[in-house]
């Protein structure tokens, strides 16, 4: 995610950077992968791939999350082997079903994925697993949208069984490399063939509608320098989660590196790797555009995803939830509200007086204020008066908080495009990330929220040419802003939210 404004005063904070800081690689590649979005909603289909940039091997962990609440749908371990490629669709059972994953590439996995295909599951949200039932829905459709991990947790050890299983053997033919034999992965070998992880993955999705003739693709956000250790242990289960980032710079606790708004980097250290995650994430607003011109048959949605949430949340598996910067657990029927305000402004400068700056600081939460109640959220701008939970115009997502800024006609007072600041810092008492501490000791509490995402519009033109109807549609990443507090005095003043 890009930040786009300056709060942090320079005395002090950009501190040379640390060994092994987890931070958000500026090129895309690391060790761990952020998609923020999949959706098999309105007869969409999303694509995903991840390529192995380095000429080593490795085993990375593919975890497929449902949005409601982030508990894993579908998990299995890909082994790349050097430059290589893999690629998988994601598609419905049904109009009334879940989500299914079907690959036809030749990259191993494990365990094996068959021409079939695997269903996502309720396993892990409904009481099915080891894992106790949460207070969202329990039917399968609830895995139709979501997010996904990918995380490499060890690098293969060249020469070793594993290596020689998963090599590719080239025919001469362009694509038509296969492996020699995925069957003759040996389990007990999987773990000691592994060492810890270099970087070099990379990843992207698509999203898209045959029929309709859209494609929304994005690139999956990269964590770099995400651990110094293997993460897998594959005989007893352990595998890789956000949660386990470790750094090795000789203190105790997890680095992570932040950049302010002006590109310098913020060495902070966390007790907590989960919070280090959190910490590259963290936003204290969103910026991006709208169009809903009718006449174009527009639509826009913005997808808001907090990839760390379930970790702040889900008090049936974590005793300390909720904890900062979250302030409510996921609760009955399925949420967990975080609170948010926004500034509608035009192409020309005006700014909708409905959503008022006032004396807190920031974007004041005034009375048009609307919440997140997932781990991936999708706002919509839809008509006012439209439900929450109707599906959004561009994805067909039921994982909605509706932004009702102009009138059933599509019109208002800001016109049918312009741009949105969205204040998520300000409301429940302040979403702060506390516990960050400087190199000289001084504590730093970063605001907002941990938030990656995307916007997406669709156009229709009904009169392409005569008897030809056209869809146009683009995606674009989010805009944050960074801001934080400490105990020293070194972050300036936060913005009022007016621009900047």
């Amino acid at each position: 995610m890009k930040r786009s404004l300056r709060h942090i005063a320079s005395l002090g904070l950009a501190l040379p950077l640390a060994g092994n800081a987890v931070t958000l690689s500026h090129n895309g590649i690391g060790q761990a992968l952020v998609y923020p979005y999949y959706t098999v909603n309105k007869s969409q289909d999303t694509l995903i791939s991840v390529t192995n940039a380095s000429g080593i091997g490795k085993a990375v962990e593919v975890r497929f999350l449902e949005g409601y609440n982030g508990r894993e749908v579908l998990a299995f371990v890909v082994f790349l082997s050097p430059h290589d490629v893999w690629t998988a669709a994601i598609s419905q059972t049904a109009d009334d079903g879940g989500a299914i994953l079907h690959t036809s590439d030749r990259s191993c996995t494990f365990p094996a994925i068959g021409s079939e295909g695997v269903a996502f599951t309720s396993f892990n949200y409904d009481g099915g697993s080891s894992l106790p039932a949460d207070s969202g829905p329990q039917d399968i459709t609830r895995t139709r949208e979501g997010s996904i991990d990918i995380i490499a947790g060890g690098d293969i050890v060249p020469g070793t069984a594993t290596d020689d299983a998963i090599e590719h053997v080239q025919n001469g033919n362009p694509g038509q490399g296969t492996p020699p034999g995925c069957a003759t992965l040996s389990e007990s070998n999987l773990g000691a063939d592994l060492v810890a992880p270099t970087g070099g993955i990379f990843g992207s999705a698509s999203i898209v509608n045959v029929g309709q003739g859209t494609l929304f693709a994005y690139d999956a956000d990269a964590l770099a320098d995400f651990t110094t250790t293997s993460l897998f242990d594959i005989p007893n289960g352990v595998a890789p989660t956000l949660d386990r980032a470790n750094s090795s710079d000789g203190t105790p606790g997890v680095t992570a590196s932040v950049v302010d708004d002006n590109g310098q980097p913020i060495t902070l250290h966390y007790a907590q790797g989960i919070d280090a995650v959190s910490a590259v994430f963290m936003s204290a607003a969103l910026r991006n555009e709208f169009l809903t011109d009718g006449s174009l048959g527009a639509n826009t949605d913005w997808i808001v995803t907090l990839p760390t949430k379930r970790f702040y949340v889900d008090d049936t598996i974590y005793a300390s939830a909720p904890r900062l910067p979250f302030a409510e657990s996921f609760h009955s029927p399925g949420v967990s509200f975080v609170t948010w305000a926004g500034l509608v402004y035009d192409r020309e400068e005006g700014v909708d007086a409905t959503y008022p700056l006032g004396g807190c600081g920031f974007i004041c939460p005034g009375d048009m204020t609307r919440e997140f109640g997932y781990e991936v959220n999708t706002l919509s701008f839809l008509p006012s008066g439209t439900a929450d939970g109707t599906p959004s115009g561009v994805f067909g997502s039921k994982l909605t908080s509706n932004f009702n800024a102009y009138g059933a006609d599509g019109t208002g007072t800001m016109g049918t495009s312009g741009w949105v600041s969205v204040d998520v810092y300000s409301a429940d008492g302040g979403h702060l990330l506390p516990g960050g501490t400087l190199a000289n000791g001084s504590a730093v509490t970063l605001l907002g929220l941990p938030v990656t995402g995307f916007m997406a519009y669709n156009i229709i033109n009904a009169q392409a040419q005569p008897g030809m109807l056209a869809n146009y549609g683009g995606t674009f990443p989010m805009r944050g802003a960074f801001a934080c507090s400490d105990d020293a005095g070194l972050c300036a003043p936060i913005n009022n939210g007016a621009g900047g």
